[in-house]
């Protein structure tokens, strides 16, 4: 570690908690009054109530006191790649009901008098623990753990205890500005993308060219663009949109060639087939919004193409199969690609660039239809030939493209100083708290007790305490207390509203979520049931109401 300020020490983490422990392994049932937290349930933010388990009661006096958690304590996920390391602060709300630990989470409990938890807390997030942790870790590749003695070896810079608690203090707020940022830049995608769906819409159902019409009502109509009438419309005009003068519904097969993709060798991936000329595509290349593809990862060589089929730039591309069906693109330039897609073809650039434009708007009921037949979904040339296709005249095609385009690069151009933003949001968490640990996020006092000192006298103090004798299922542990129909009819007559929620009503019944809902329901159901469900039009969400109110 650099210099410390004044004041600081390095300790490990055995000198400043009381206790170290791994959880052990229960039995686990369906219900019962004691929640085991395990590492699904451990989160940044807190423990994730849906994802607890539940002791068997018979095995409930195992756990003897200093097993249950406590208000301060770090529950720290300590098996596993991917989730070691992640841990959470137990606080008030976390007690309510009594809880344990199962053998994947290390209960690391701080000496308060010594460290202030939350500055523990923060120092395990912080990138000198997080971008480490694997070196803390022992065991394979596949079984890596964070022993109890590697967790109280690990060294913290310690500050005074007063400079800990403003350090904690100003990262609390700091951190709540970058969540509170995150949030509202999280709702940027969403926006853009019912952004983009509204322009789709207006484009493919004339409102957006509406003004654009009032000035060139002396076009040729789209009937004239039909060159054949092969097939007929899926739908009937009954169950279609209006659409504006001079539109026409028509089947995509009449106004365009639809093609499937070619691409006969098994196993596709036989390299006697790749590395030559050819640029090819596979279903997985298709852009999940849209556009034009602009890119390929495969060639196909000679040999290849002849079991293939070239299509030309400009082609509309369909995905038909698979999960990613209903994805559109444009080819940027000629591609071959294999029978998982199907090629739209009209004759002209424009109108390819509009029918791609409208299939993108229409992928939902696309990929509806695609389940329509029962088995596995796909969309086959018997449904793709008559669907409908709402057709504007040619001229004002292009102007729906051009000002699509046009908002649509807008869209990219937001989405691009989001994803710049994002990153920079993403990079003030780990900046804050590396600065945190070197002292340089709060001014120190030197009239704050040395950490050295506190230290010292912390060891003292447990030099000279005698053996603690080892506790016996006698000693005291937290109060399990049984839900039952009449606790829950109770904790009902005391809240303080007569119409609440689920989860206010769980704030005040610490214990099993399954079981709470079932007791509801029970509740619910009886001839002269105690409270009823009714639907909150300003909080537009259900809530309970005691009977009679």
């Amino acid at each position: 570690m650099s210099k410390q300020p004044p004041g600081w020490v390095t300790a490990t983490l055995a000198d400043v908690t009381e206790y170290i422990s791994r959880g052990k392994s229960p039995k686990y049932t369906h219900h019962s009054s004691l929640p085991v937290v395990n590492q699904r349930a451990i989160r940044w933010f807190g423990i994730q109530q849906e994802n607890l388990k539940y002791i068997d009661p018979a095995q409930f006096d195992l756990w003897t006191p200093e097993r249950f958690i406590r208000i301060g304590d770090i529950l720290w996920n300590s098996t596993g790649t991917g989730t070691m390391g992640r841990a959470c602060l137990v606080t008030q709300r976390d007690v309510k009901q009594p809880k344990v630990v199962d053998s994947h989470v290390t209960i690391v409990r701080p000496n308060q008098s010594a460290i202030e938890p939350r500055f523990l807390f923060f120092w395990i997030q912080s990138p000198e623990i997080q971008e480490n942790i694997s070196s803390f870790a022992t065991g394979t590749t596949n079984q890596i753990e964070l022993s109890r003695l590697a967790i109280a070896s690990i060294q913290i810079p310690i500050a005074p205890l007063n400079e800990q608690k403003r350090i904690a203090d100003k990262l609390d707020a700091l951190l709540a500005g970058v969540d509170a940022c995150r949030k509202r830049l999280d709702r940027i995608p969403l926006i853009l993308k019912r952004f983009r769906q509204a322009v789709l819409a207006a484009a493919t159902s004339g409102q957006f060219t509406e003004d654009w019409r009032e000035e060139n009502f002396d076009i040729e109509p789209a009937t004239n663009l039909v060159k054949e009438t092969r097939f007929t419309l899926a739908a009937s005009d009954d169950n279609l949109p209006l659409l504006p003068d001079n539109w026409e519904w028509v089947a995509l097969g009449n106004y365009a060639q639809c093609s499937r993709g070619r691409f006969s060798v098994r196993p596709r991936n036989d390299p006697a087939y790749f590395n030559g000329e050819h640029p090819f595509i596979q279903i997985g290349n298709l852009p999940s919004e849209g556009g034009w593809i602009t890119a390929h990862k495969q060639t196909l060589n000679e040999k290849g193409l002849a079991v293939s089929k070239k299509f030309p730039k400009g082609t509309v591309v369909i995905a038909i199969v698979g999960a990613t069906i209903g994805n559109t693109g444009i080819l940027a330039y000629d591609m071959c690609f294999t029978d998982s897609m199907v090629g739209i073809d009209s004759g002209d650039e424009i109108s390819n660039r509009y029918i791609e434009l409208f299939l993108r708007h229409r992928k939902e009921d696309i990929r509806q239809t695609s389940y329509a037949g029962g088995g596995q979904p796909n969309i086959k040339l018997e449904v793709l030939n008559p669907y409908p296709l709402a057709l504007p005249p040619l001229a004002e095609q292009r102007e729906i493209v051009c000002r699509v385009e046009v908002l649509f690069a807008y869209a990219d151009r937001l989405e691009t100083r989001y994803q710049a933003a994002r990153t920079q949001v993403d990079r003030l968490t780990p900046t804050l708290l590396t600065k945190a640990f070197r002292g340089e996020l709060v001014p120190q006092d030197p009239n704050d007790e040395p950490a050295s000192v506190l230290l010292e006298r912390i060891r003292a103090e447990r030099a000279a305490q005698p053996a603690k004798p080892k506790r016996t299922q006698a000693s005291r542990k937290p109060t399990i207390i049984k839900m039952t129909e009449e606790s829950v009819k109770e904790a009902i007559r005391q809240l303080p509203k007569d119409k609440f929620s689920f989860d206010e009503l769980r704030e005040n019944i610490p214990g099993n979520y399954d079981l709470l809902k079932d007791i509801l329901f029970a509740l619910l159901s009886e001839a002269e049931p105690s409270l009823k469900q009714v639907f909150d039009r300003e909080e537009q969400t259900m809530r309970f109401v005691r009977a009679g109110k």
